[in-house]
């Protein structure tokens, strides 16, 4: 399987490192594999991070196979968790809370730094960034369950930031542990009331399962078969109907019904109080093909674009039992957002 929500990457200065998803989400990763886009980039930082003759060998062959750095397989896990993780309340996966995410990957990413200067450069985002973009989310709401771990990393993270000559956000991250409160959060969701009852009228109707790949993270029930359509006939047009169940939040998002692959209508969805929904008019072609038979109707939620490289039944399947099975882990091993939605269960 090589779909990305299988192959955690951290994309270094010069290199990419790649995880197998398997040991991140058991809490053991054993390796990692380093491939150089651009050894003279990434030559300093390679030789400090794997050891002269590892480093060698990747300058030779423009790769190497090494034993996983810790610090790089843990800000690996959470920069995979803020795309991929599969929250469903259905499947009783809770959603992890975007600002402590980024908070811990602030942490993470700083404590990378320090372990190979230069391995960062460039990289998607700073401690500083994510910092900043944790205290916009909601940070200070968010860390109640684990309000003791925050401050803790509240007091490291400042101290990094002050050996940076960072005084502004050192003094905001003290500032957050001392006002970091114990308490409780709740996650609203928008549980889907299920299309309506066939009846006089309907052309055709079915259930479709959404595709993590082409939709934002965290804003849909990661469970399958959570969309239901029906195409319906008036007196003197045809609408399609589109009802997505398991909402979690908000997002611009779109469906488009297709037949053999081809699509024929395109639907805006809205957040209601039932989850996601929309209707759209027919034209005359669309009419025609939702009635035509044979011909096998489609539903497709999100992004359409053909380069997007979509998930199967398979890799969704996959991912839900190596999170599922995290719960046994002890919470060392976990992120504090996991932490954080398991103690709002009880």
């Amino acid at each position: 399987m090589t779909h990305p929500v299988h192959t955690p990457v951290l994309a270094a200065d010069g290199a990419l490192l790649r995880f197998a998803l398997a040991g991140l989400l058991r809490g053991s990763a054993p390796s990692m594999r380093v491939e150089l886009t651009d050894p003279s980039s990434a030559e300093l930082w390679v030789t400090r991070l794997v050891g002269p003759e590892a480093s060698l060998t990747a300058l030779r062959e423009n790769h190497v196979n090494v034993p996983a750095r810790p610090e790089l397989a843990r800000l690996a896990l959470l920069l995979w968790a803020r795309r991929w993780w599969p929250a469903s309340p259905t499947l009783g996966i809770p959603a992890l809370d975007p600002a402590l995410l980024d908070f811990e990957a602030a942490i993470a990413t700083a404590a990378v730094e320090d372990l190979a200067e230069g391995l960062l450069d460039g990289f998607e985002a700073s401690p500083p960034e994510l910092f900043d973009q944790a205290l916009d989310a909601g940070l200070a709401a968010a860390a109640g369950p684990v309000a003791e771990e925050v401050r803790r990393l509240c007091a490291q993270l400042s101290a990094w930031f002050d050996r940076q000559d960072d005084l502004g956000r050192a003094e905001a991250a003290a500032g957050l542990a001392a006002r970091v409160a114990p308490g409780q959060r709740a996650y609203a969701l928008a549980a889907g009331s299920g299309p309506a009852a066939s009846g006089e009228g309907v052309l055709a109707e079915g259930r479709a399962s959404v595709d993590w790949a082409r939709v934002p993270p965290g804003v849909l029930d990661a469970a399958e078969d959570t969309a239901a359509w029906r195409i319906v006939a008036t007196r003197t047009a045809a609408r399609l109907e589109v009802e997505v169940s398991g909402a979690l939040g908000d997002a611009s998002l779109t469906a488009s019904a297709t037949r053999d692959g081809e699509p024929f209508a395109e639907v805006a969805l809205h957040l209601g109080s039932a989850g996601f929904a929309g209707t759209t008019e027919l034209d005359d072609a669309g009419a025609r093909l939702a009635a035509t038979a044979p011909g096998r109707i489609g539903l497709l939620v999100g992004a359409a674009d053909p380069d997007v490289e979509g998930t199967t039944p398979e890799d969704r399947a996959a991912v839900l039992a190596l999170v599922r099975a995290r719960e046994a882990l002890p919470p060392t091993d976990r992120t504090l957002a996991e932490r954080a939605a398991a103690d709002e269960e009880f």
